[in-house]
């Protein structure tokens, strides 16, 4: 008896610890955080964001995985929006440029959106929406890059974020396509 709970116990040890000592990629759900991570120009972001987000960080599959990377670039877009909006209303400086950007950041919205549903029937399509939103952020820059206030400053940060998050869902909606014809926007 005493014998049985001693390699229980043995047994329990071992596993903990090549666990520990195991590459993070070995686990069965890294293969499809990989499959877009090694898509992305910033794997290192990539992974810490997947892995440190409860929707990604244990995907059951690569679409489902590839919707919430979208979803999360999504929600940045939505929360940016809202902070814009609001920070236009307060500040008359920055009214005109911010409302520019707002609605750039609105149509960085629905195209991510409308990847999203198009994700399975057409990944291609979805990985275009994705990478059109591109022009209304280098538009969002465009607006507030010589600008110095404390909105412009955390706009610009938030403006960072987001080009960080469209690609990783480039890289999302690609890896779902895995045809590899989108390999030159990547590199």
């Amino acid at each position: 008896m005493a014998t049985s709970s001693v390699l229980s116990t043995f047994a329990a040890a071992a596993i903990t610890l090549q666990l520990l000592l195991s590459p993070a990629s070995a686990s069965p759900h890294m293969k499809y955080i990989d499959a877009i991570c090694d898509r992305a120009h910033d794997q290192a972001f990539c992974v810490k964001t997947m892995t440190s987000n409860p929707p990604t960080a244990a995907p059951i599959s690569l679409v489902p995985l590839a919707e919430a990377v979208i979803n999360l670039a999504t929600s940045h877009a939505e929360k940016t929006a809202i902070f814009v909006d609001e920070s236009a209303k307060k500040d008359p400086t920055v009214k005109v440029a911010f409302t520019e950007c707002h609605k750039a950041y609105m149509a960085v919205v629905a195209a991510l959106k409308s990847a999203n549903v198009k994700l399975k029937a057409s990944p291609d399509t979805a990985n275009y929406d994705v990478r059109a939103s591109s022009d209304q952020i280098r538009h969002v820059n465009e607006l507030v890059a010589k600008n110095s206030d404390q909105a412009s400053t955390t706009l610009k940060e938030m403006t960072l974020q987001m080009e960080k998050l469209l690609d990783l869902a480039a890289g999302a909606a690609d890896a779902v396509d895995d045809d590899d014809e989108n390999i030159r926007l990547r590199v």
